[in-house]
């Protein structure tokens, strides 16, 4: 085996490096030889209040380890942003080799009572962000591949265990969450064609989304797992979702389907009796995770239905 840092000279752009699990995964990945572009807004939990401080301070720590890193702090969230983000790294490094996207807000609140600025708020970071992101950069290896070189780059898409089974007061999260895994399956058989893989993430990690879920694991125990992903290692691994917390790693299979039943000509209640008795009886439905079981007192997170 060789001591070489398994991503040498790779470019690796991480959005919502600032803070949190971005920030370990942006440190673990300069550790490991790659050159950085640390994306984040800076935003406050609930996407307000942007600064430069926590991008320019992991670049900071980055540097004076003897790596090599730029802030960006491009809206990611917009198109114009995504791709000045894209553009900014192949600017200072000539090329990009992997993008993890992790960047996310919180703006919890039940279904009935969600504004819909928050709603938007909310798919817009953790969606529609990395679509634009992916997109953007994989126009540029798109570009490369044409002009006949092996690309040889990842994609790594961020997840939640919300997209598995929901989260009480977080809909819109657990929506978006959910909506990246269909977005990471379809991506990673487009890309395919110009040498890129797609995975996703599914990290259980203490971080500001996570306050409410005291004991978590820190984000440290994640980051190896995403550095193996956006290193050449893993150039045959695509399409998969993994769950990762406290050193802990699986690989999700998704939805499985049960037992068939067939109707016979008896209708609805033929159907419905089917259905209780050989088909609905064999699994209980997936219990929803409670984060929001006492929402924040604040105007835009109300509290609980009776």
């Amino acid at each position: 085996m060789t001591d070489e840092p398994c991503c040498l000279d790779r470019v690796v752009v991480v959005t919502g490096a600032g803070r949190g699990i971005g920030r370990a995964y942006a440190l673990a990945l300069a550790r490991e030889g790659a050159r950085l572009v640390v994306n984040d807004l800076g935003v406050e939990r609930d996407g307000r209040n942007a600064s430069s401080a926590p991008a320019n301070e992991v670049v900071a720590e980055i540097e004076e380890a003897g790596g090599e890193a730029i802030p960006d702090v491009s809206d990611i969230a917009t198109r114009e942003g995504a791709d000045s983000l894209i553009a900014a790294a192949v600017a200072r490094f000539g090329r990009v080799d992997a993008v993890v996207n992790n960047a996310g807000i919180d703006r919890p609140g039940l279904l009935i009572d969600l504004a819909d600025e928050d709603w938007d708020a909310v798919v817009d970071v953790h969606l529609k962000a990395q679509f634009l992101v992916l997109r953007a950069v994989a126009r540029h290896w798109r570009t490369r591949s044409e002009q006949g070189e092996d690309v040889a780059a990842a994609i790594v898409n961020t997840s939640s265990p919300a997209a598995l089974t929901g989260f009480r007061g977080e809909g819109a999260y657990s929506a978006a969450k959910a909506a990246v895994l269909a977005l990471t399956s379809t991506a990673a058989d487009e890309l395919s064609d110009f040498g890129v893989t797609v995975n996703a993430v599914v990290p259980g990690a203490a971080t500001r989304l996570t306050d409410w879920s005291p004991g978590t694991p820190g984000p440290e125990a994640i980051a190896p797992l995403i550095v193996w992903l956006a290193s050449l290692d893993a150039r045959d691994i695509t399409g998969r979702v993994f769950s990762a917390a406290g050193g802990i790693f699986m690989v999700l299979h998704g939805w499985e389907a049960g037992s068939p039943f067939v109707i016979g000509d008896g209708g609805v209640p033929d159907l419905a009796a089917g259905l209780r008795e050989r088909v609905l009886s064999e699994r209980q439905p997936m219990e929803v995770l409670a984060p929001g079981r006492n929402l924040p007192a604040r105007p835009d997170a109300p509290g609980n239905l009776g």
